[in-house]
């Protein structure tokens, strides 16, 4: 197995279903090396199945996301942003448009149970196939269908005010 040709195959897609699923971009990408860092330690165990790799990689990057938050949790901050300021980004004072449409996708996420947060993310953002998301997530295809449709009308409801009308 050629691990640097499936990290070019899987770190984006890797990356941008951590940080759909609530975890800054820099600590993604850090995960996502020290995913591969342990695929690297056990590439004598792993078998050629490009199917049962991708799962394995997922998983091995949520449980370090589960440890990390974990031990994150134990970690106290202070709040930067005043009560009173909190919730309240106007698209006027964003640097951008894309970082305000970004900022408000993550917030329309980390809104989702977590059941259709995992199933949305590892479909439409880690881009498995409905196969792949059923066997990492315990359920059958039907499911991980419904689960999909259902984030997907939570998430137009949620973001209505962003859709252009003509």
């Amino acid at each position: 197995m050629n691990i640097e040709e499936q990290y070019r195959r899987l770190a984006p897609k890797l990356t941008n279903w951590l940080v759909a699923s609530g975890s800054s971009y820099h600590v993604a990408c850090d995960l996502v090396q020290n995913t591969f860092l342990k695929i690297w330690q056990m590439r004598d165990d792993i078998r050629e199945d490009n199917s049962e790799f991708t799962g394995l990689v997922f998983t091995i990057a949520r449980n370090l996301r589960k440890n990390l938050a974990r031990d994150d949790s134990r970690i106290a901050f202070v709040d930067e942003i005043k009560d009173e300021d909190a919730g309240s980004i106007d698209p006027a004072d964003s640097p951008s448009d894309a970082a305000y449409l970004r900022s408000r996708l993550n917030d329309a996420l980390a809104k989702l149970p977590p059941i259709l947060r995992d199933a949305f993310t590892l479909f439409q953002i880690a881009e498995m196939p409905v196969k792949e998301v059923a066997r990492q997530t315990g359920v059958t295809e039907n499911v991980v269908k419904v689960r999909v449709f259902r984030a997907k009308a939570k998430l137009k409801e949620i973001l209505a005010d962003l859709r252009v009308t003509f």
